[in-house]
Parts: C-alpha cells; structure tokens; sequence
C-alpha cells in the first residue's frame, strides 16, 4: 500500500514534466549553457595558467550541481499542489505522511535525472574525458544529488505559503552555493569566514563527491577534490535524513495549521 503510494505520486510528477513541453526542453538546455558559455567564459579569462583542464572541473561540478539543484526548485509542486488543495486529498487519504512525502522527493528526483543525462552527453560532445568506468561510478552520484537536493528543497519550502515567494527564496538561497560549493573555482584554500559558509552549503557536498569519483586516481585529483568520498557521502546521508524529518514534520504541521 505505502509503496504504491510513494510509486504513484512519484510517476505523476515525472509524467508532469514529460507533458510540460518548454520546461521539460529547458532543463536539458541548462547544462549546456553553465558548461559551454559560463565555463568556456572564464577559463578564456584564466589562460592556460590553471594545472587541471577547467572545462572537465566545470563539467563535474554542473553536473552535481544540475540534479540538486533541479530537484530542490522542483519540490515547488508542494506549493502548488496545496495551493490546488491536492495535498489535502492526499492527506485524508489511509497513507503514511512519510509516503507522500517520499513519492514527491522520489518525483523530483527523477524529474532532475533527465538533466543529469543531457549533462553527461553535452560532456562526450565538448571532448570530456569521460571512461566506461568513471560513467558508471557517476551514476549513483547523480541519484544521490537529486535526493539531497529534494530533500534540502522540502526544508526551504515546507512553511513558505505561495509559489511565487518560493521562487524568491530559493534563487537566493541556490545561487550562492554555486559558488560557495565550488562548481566553477575550486575552494580548497577558502577565507576562514567563506569556508564556514563553505561548509554550511549543502551543495558542496555533492559537487565535491562528484569530483572525488571522477578524478579517481587521476594526478588532478588533489588540485580539485577537498574531502574524500567516504567523507562527503557519510555528511550527505546525516544531510538528508535531517532534511528528510525535519521537512516533512515542518510541512505536517503547516497543513494541519492551515
């Protein structure tokens, strides 16, 4: 029963993206534009100066940084589903809070995969160096991403009562981390203050896990990769059941109160 649940309410947003002609378009299109105009923009402004090749470190990161951050703007269907009161109907429904919860993160996750793919292909098109085994290591870092992300998604928006101040707020608390998470610079020699800030971005975590796979026993690896794997997935998996609980209680309680 809960397992149907979680499939069904899963399977809706992803159909809702397949029909959403231009969004569905749009997401793929993003990738390319943070790798091939952003990326391609300021590794002309760097030179040749840099130790590692710039456009493989800015593939890496948009690719964590897509599926996380996708996922994490996607749960924005919880607004407008309580906007539509099709939140109440589920919660009168015989299935667990936790369910429906899981299916929407479930949802958005698979929403954001697409993106992560466009990714991938857009990197085998520019000349990333990406091997057999480097490709199925990054699997799982992508699905891995997208959960976090729907997760640290459902926190933002949980007690936020419209969907046009969680479109506000969630650029503004995204945007940052793009930095602060080292999509486009590494961060390996942060100011102190910019480094807690560094450490408290969820994003970070992902982006650098993403790297620590793919530059895998590579000579770069050290100029690009700052905590190991084992380190970033233990803080990623204690991230996202913190998120997962504290999201879902938050937004309980918001629709008990409305």
């Amino acid at each position: 029963m809960e397992l149907s649940a979680i499939l069904a309410i899963a399977q809706r947003d992803f159909t809702k993206l397949l029909r959403d002609v231009p969004r569905f378009i749009g997401s793929l299109l993003s990738p390319f534009i943070l790798i091939g105009v952003l990326g391609g923009t300021i590794q002309s402004i760097q030179g040749d100066g840099i130790e590692y090749d710039y456009i493989t470190f800015v593939f890496t990161g948009v690719l964590a940084q897509t599926l996380f951050s996708s996922a994490a703007a996607g749960v924005i269907s919880l607004i407008e589903d309580r906007e539509n009161d099709f939140s109440q109907e589920l919660f009168v429904s015989p299935v667990s809070r936790y369910s429906i919860v899981l299916g929407k993160i479930l949802g958005e996750t698979l929403v954001a995969l697409p993106q992560g793919v466009a990714t991938i292909i857009f990197g085998f098109i520019i000349g990333v160096p990406i091997s057999a085994a480097q490709l199925v290591a990054l699997l799982p870092v992508m699905l891995v991403a997208a959960l976090l992300g729907s997760a640290f998604g459902l926190v933002i928006m949980s007690n936020l009562s419209s969907a046009r101040t969680v479109n506000t707020v969630i650029g503004f608390i995204i945007f940052p981390q793009f930095f602060l998470a080292g999509v486009f610079a590494p961060i390996g020699a942060l100011p102190p203050a910019l480094e807690l800030a560094s450490r408290l971005a969820p994003m970070r975590y992902v982006v650098d896990l993403a790297r620590g796979i793919f530059y895998s026993g590579l000579p770069d690896s050290s100029a690009v990769v700052v905590d190991t794997p084992l380190t970033n997935i233990i803080v990623i998996g204690v991230l996202f059941i913190l998120f997962l609980t504290a999201g879902t209680w938050l937004f309980v309680r918001s629709e008990r109160n409305r």
